[in-house]
């Protein structure tokens, strides 16, 4: 696999006084894919982020871009799109005019101002005063800052906070898009059930340990034990002793409903309907990503 893109963190550890915000964290993010960088608050991610980005000084260990250090790109904001704090600017300033400025520091044509607003769908508040502008506008203004250089990466720090439901699905596209491209996607983020729609592989962190990190499926996957199928039914008690004869074991759930282990759903459909038993519901339950972070970091996350 070509290294153009590909993010490598290795051994990265931070030190600060008596504390250990980042402990000896490795692990690599794939060019064509979006990773959720997940962790519970004073995980770490921040401090991360900001070590790859060479805004703070590693203790020890290193990460790499393209197989080279943030610090020894030429012309960066070519190689790396970054936000991670809401967009910040002159008060006075329009949305065009401050990425025009950017623009002008780093080299870039000024024409990119004009795309990237409408890559982030901010054309139509181009010249309006960033004083005006709106958390969700603030976002997508920094995201069209970072894209300034079209880069073949994107670092992003909670970029969905102050969207609203709208901002967040078309932020989920844009993303999705953009690792479509064959680029590169890394994405701290505390909505889970929206990384869950947008991920393709998550990097789970706790006490700046690395906990868990894969495709998404597989990770949730591995944390499913034997799957749970929910029943529901009119004929409670003749379908649990028909499950229970077949050695499955049956609960039942406060809503009334029958919780099922050790008998698929296809299995549990036939024997009812063998036994004469009508469905009103059939479903396999599935561990969504929000409990399977809870179970892997509940025991390892620390307040810092």
């Amino acid at each position: 696999m070509s290294e153009d893109g590909r993010i490598v963190v290795s051994g990265l550890t931070k030190q600060y006084r008596n504390v250990r915000a980042v402990d000896d964290l490795s692990f690599a993010v794939e060019p064509g894919r979006v990773t959720g960088f997940l962790g519970p608050n004073g995980a770490g991610k921040t401090t991360t982020l900001r070590m790859m980005l060479n805004l703070v000084t590693p203790t020890s260990g290193h990460a790499t871009v393209g197989g080279r250090r943030y610090a020894d790109l030429t012309d960066p904001l070519r190689h790396v799109g970054a936000v991670l704090e809401a967009s910040s600017a002159h008060k006075g300033r329009s949305g065009i005019n401050h990425l025009r400025v950017i623009c002008a520091a780093a080299g870039l044509p000024l024409r990119r101002a004009e795309e990237t607003l409408g890559l982030v769908g901010l054309t139509p508040a181009a010249k309006r005063k960033f004083k005006g502008y709106s958390l969700g506008m603030r976002q997508r203004l920094g995201i069209a800052a970072a894209m300034l250089g079209d880069p073949k990466v994107l670092i992003l720090d909670e970029p969905a906070n102050g969207l609203d439901p709208e901002g967040i699905r078309w932020m989920r596209d844009l993303l999705k898009s953009f690792a479509a491209q064959g680029r590169t996607v890394l994405v701290s983020s505390h909505l889970l059930a929206e990384m869950q729609l947008l991920a393709d592989d998550v990097v789970i962190i706790a006490a700046g340990r690395l906990v868990r990190h894969g495709p998404v499926g597989e990770v949730m996957a591995s944390m499913s034990g034997a799957p749970t199928v929910r029943v529901r039914t009119p004929h409670g008690e003749k379908l649990t002793a028909a499950l229970g004869r077949a050695e499955a074991t049956v609960q039942t759930a406060p809503d009334g409903a029958l919780l099922v282990v050790g008998a698929d759903a296809p299995t549990i459909g036939r024997t009812a309907l063998a036994e004469g038993v009508e469905l009103h519901e059939l479903t396999t339950e599935r561990p969504d990503l929000e409990r399977v972070f809870l179970e892997l970091t509940s025991a390892k996350a620390a307040i810092r």
